[in-house]
């Protein structure tokens, strides 16, 4: 399954939910699957999704908020899944789209195929699951729609053979929307 793909089928899932993607090809597959003044993109700062996603979740705890994470990036961040667990949002669901590659930068190789994120997710107070194709996400996207979270889902992905294009909203503009959306 490709990343592109698989977030399309989550688009599915989320409705109006506040979605804070991580930089890279990520942003890129989200803005043209699916662009909403609810997604946040993030244009750098790798691996900081899931921090800012913690910060939106608690201040917003009526809201259903998910990440989409790579595993390069939450590699970069792996404390954020401790912090996220003990601080146990509720209304979090935590995406992670894992081809053990950083392929935004150029298809250098992560840990992810040693190290499994699910399990470090499990052991920092996360329901988490393990997904290796659409079958299996549209059946875990269904159980969780009742689930109170820290939810982590790690989604197994190959690489894409054709680009999404850039993202071609300024940060300053990106922020804007999202936060006047966060205050509806």
């Amino acid at each position: 399954m490709i990343r592109k793909k698989a977030i399309s089928k989550i688009l599915e899932y989320t409705g109006e939910n506040p979605i804070i993607s991580a930089n890279g090809f990520i942003s890129r597959d989200l803005f043209e699957a699916g662009d909403k003044n609810s997604n946040f993109y993030m244009i750098g700062s790798m691996g900081l999704a899931s921090s800012i996603s913690l910060g939106v979740a608690l201040e917003n705890p009526k809201k259903r908020i998910f990440v989409f994470d790579g595993d390069g990036n939450i590699l970069m961040n792996l404390g954020s899944l401790a912090t996220i667990g003990s601080n146990s949002p509720k209304n979090l669901v935590h995406i992670v789209f894992d081809n053990n590659k950083h392929e935004s930068t150029g298809g250098q190789p992560t840990n992810s195929s040693l190290i499994h994120l699910e399990q470090i997710a499990k052991v920092s107070r996360y329901k988490a699951f393990r997904i290796k194709n659409i079958s299996e996400l549209e059946k875990i996207l269904k159980k969780i729609k009742n689930l109170k979270g820290p939810i982590f889902i790690l989604v197994k992905i190959d690489k894409s053979k054709s680009l999404s294009n850039r993202v071609d909203l300024s940060p300053t503009e990106i922020k804007e929307r999202f936060t006047k959306f966060l205050k509806k």
